[in-house]
């Protein structure tokens, strides 16, 4: 977890940026993820939602898969905000797997809230029975 204040700040002020892309006419709940790359590269994702609501995505997928889209898997952090969320946000379930593919347990996780704070909350402590980890590497 070793970025500087500049990289987190920017990282968290990319997060913010990105939620205004939100599309979510169903929830009115805005979603922004900044993931950073090892090679410095930032890829935002926004919240988009769907009427058939099994076909959403959220912010922190939407960031992954375009950074995979570009042949990037290799990442440092990624910072999550909603406006509209008076507590800290957390990656649900699906993101949490879906991170896991891709970064390590020490990965840093920015967790961000309406009023513009940032908690840090590493991998495993948001998934800390990863078992399949160790599928991926067989």
């Amino acid at each position: 977890m070793g970025l500087d204040k500049n990289a987190i700040d920017s990282l968290q002020e990319q997060a913010r940026e990105a939620a205004r892309f939100s599309y979510s006419p169903y929830s009115k709940f805005r979603v922004g993820a900044a993931l950073l790359a090892s090679d410095g590269t930032v890829y935002r994702g926004a919240n988009i939602e769907n009427r058939s609501y099994g076909l959403a995505n959220c912010a922190e997928r939407s960031a992954v898969f375009l950074a995979l889209s570009q042949g990037v898997t290799s990442f440092d952090a990624i910072a999550i905000y909603s406006p509209d969320s008076e507590e800290m946000l957390t990656p649900c379930g699906a993101c949490r797997q879906v991170l896991s593919e891709f970064v390590g347990p020490d990965f840093p996780v920015y967790c961000g809230s309406a009023d513009g704070q940032f908690q840090i909350i590493a991998m495993k402590e948001l998934l800390p029975y990863d078992a399949l980890r160790d599928f991926r590497q067989r």
